[in-house]
């Protein structure tokens, strides 16, 4: 794992600094907020990486955390029963959870 910060926000694209050890296609952890997003690209100290939630809010100095692990989804026999996000969210157990078909930022129930 390796900590950072927020330089530029665009969109979905992100970009951060101080993210040493870092590598292509691993998962962070964006903003207070805890936005998942992927590392598309390291360049020159700086760590592009592309926010898969609305960004809207977040900005420059926010920390940004990478766990280390790429993303990656479970294939097992839950799988076949359940109804997931592009991310494997469980979307049954959001949806039992906050009483609504909408997902909040950064929600990882």
């Amino acid at each position: 794992m390796a900590f950072g910060t927020i330089e530029k926000v665009s969109g979905p694209l992100v970009t951060a600094s101080g993210l040493s050890g870092a590598k292509i296609h691993e998962i962070c952890k964006v903003s207070e907020k805890g936005l998942i997003g992927e590392i598309i690209e390291i360049k020159k100290g700086l760590v592009s990486i592309q926010v898969y939630e609305e960004t809207a809010g977040i900005g420059p100095g926010e920390p940004v955390e990478s766990t280390g692990a790429p993303l990656s989804v479970e294939l097992a026999p839950g799988l076949l029963t359940e109804m997931f996000d592009g991310i494997q969210r469980p979307l049954d157990t959001f949806m039992n959870q906050t009483e609504s078909d909408f997902f909040g930022t950064g929600c990882d129930h």
